[in-house]
């Protein structure tokens, strides 16, 4: 495994499909209030993504903390009417086993909600880092803003419909 650092929040728009096709589209996200300095930056960075590649409707609902996330996506599933719904928190390394916990907990709740629900896609946008500085590399910093990279995935994830001959006639 590499350990040189790269910024992922670069992504190639012809991927995407046009602006048009996403105005006509609903997108939802559920932030965690816990670690607002970081998820806030994360949630600023989805919407500005989004709005940029056209989306006029998004909703957004704040949960307490990262494990709320899960109960907060399924809210919006079964509100209906989502293209895709994006989960943003932040979980950092203590001295317990909590993260441990918390980081398994979200991830195994999105995974099913994926798995079995089929409502719509769950963009999992949840740091699990070491450190507040790292988490702040992937809040706007040198690593990007992972809250952009949830956007770009949740249009992409949306749209799998697309054929890659509409993206090719895009280029």
């Amino acid at each position: 495994m590499s350990s040189k650092l790269h910024n992922l929040s670069t992504y190639d728009p012809n991927a995407l499909p046009q602006k048009e096709v996403v105005a006509k589209q609903k997108y939802g996200i559920v932030v965690s209030d816990w670690n607002s300095s970081i998820t806030y930056k994360l949630l600023d960075g989805a919407v500005d993504k989004l709005t940029e590649l056209g989306a006029k409707e998004i909703e957004i609902i704040h949960v307490p903390g990262a494990f709320e996330l899960t109960y907060g996506a399924k809210t919006l599933e079964e509100k209906g009417g989502f293209n895709a719904i994006i989960v943003i928190g932040c979980v950092i390394q203590g001295d317990t086993p909590h993260f441990d916990y918390v980081c398994g907990g979200v991830t195994q709740g999105i995974t099913t909600l994926n798995a079995t629900k089929g409502y719509c896609p769950v963009i999992f946008s949840v740091l699990t880092v070491n450190t507040m500085e790292q988490a702040e590399d992937r809040a706007g910093g040198k690593l990007g803003n992972k809250g952009v990279e949830g956007a770009v995935t949740a249009i992409r994830t949306a749209n799998f419909d697309i054929t890659k001959e509409e993206i090719k006639n895009k280029k």
